[in-house]
């Protein structure tokens, strides 16, 4: 048994001095000032004196180990013990051989597989506790922004395109019914073939197909122009009128 330690650095690797104070300052105000979180990394130190972390390479594995908390990269902070292994050496060093292989370099991604990432896998398969909230917040807060965002993005993207297409089904089959009923035989008073509808319980009935369609219109469903929708609802009342006169001669003549 022994223990297992993360070492935490602040991340001051950008290149610019401006920006590594920028950091810096985020770490203090968002870590030390309130204990939200901050921008770090991290690593885990297990039997000896290496740490062992992941970071991002275009080829091989991107889990490396340095002398404990001399990483040359970043700023040190501190360190904290997670808790204790009852794993042999032996058994760590086979599951950091695993790890080498399931963390190829070029899998690195700033929001959801970095060293963080990493440190938090390796600790359960040490089966100790993972690392505390704060090391990794920002990351995962990022993440899940950006995950929702897709997702709304994905569901607007499904709207539109269900609007656009009962749109265009309920404009052709406005149409469908101002041709059937021009085109009703008045000798017998049947009508012809009857187009598809919202419900079949409602066939043959321009009067309430019309005001289905003058609904679907105002709940945001157009068609490709205003002047379609207004000549076709005049399509519509004459087609009713029309249906309604034929059917009172036909209904004459039988009687």
């Amino acid at each position: 048994m022994t223990d297992v330690r993360l070492h935490i650095y602040d991340v001051t690797n950008s290149g610019s001095e401006k920006t590594n104070n920028t950091i810096l300052n985020i770490n203090k105000i968002f870590k030390d000032g309130i204990g939200v979180g901050g921008i770090f990394h991290s690593a885990v130190q297990v039997y000896g004196d290496e740490e062992w972390s992941f970071g991002f390479c275009e080829q091989g594995s991107g889990v490396f180990s340095c002398p404990s908390g001399r990483n040359p990269m970043y700023t040190y902070r501190e360190s904290i013990v997670l808790g204790k292994t009852n794993f042999s050496i032996f058994k760590v060093n086979q599951i950091l051989r695993e790890l080498s292989r399931e963390w190829p370099g070029n899998s690195y991604d700033l929001l959801g597989r970095n060293c963080n990432h990493f440190c938090d896998e390796f600790c359960d398969r040490l089966g100790v506790p993972k690392l505390p909230g704060w090391v990794n917040r920002f990351a995962n807060a990022g993440d899940a922004a950006m995950e929702v965002a897709g997702t709304t993005a994905l569901r607007l993207r499904q709207a539109k395109t269900e609007i656009v297409s009962a749109s265009k089904v309920a404009y052709r089959f406005l149409a469908g019914v101002a041709s059937n009923v021009n085109g009703t035989n008045g000798a017998n008073g049947t009508n012809g073939a009857v187009p598809d509808s919202p419900s079949n319980s409602n066939r043959g009935t321009p009067r309430f197909q019309g005001t289905w369609f003058k609904n679907l219109i105002t709940t945001g469903a157009k068609p490709s122009s205003s002047s379609d929708i207004e000549n076709h609802e005049e399509d519509a009342s004459s087609a009713t009128g029309s249906w309604s006169r034929r059917s009172s001669t036909a209904t004459e003549s039988t009687t």
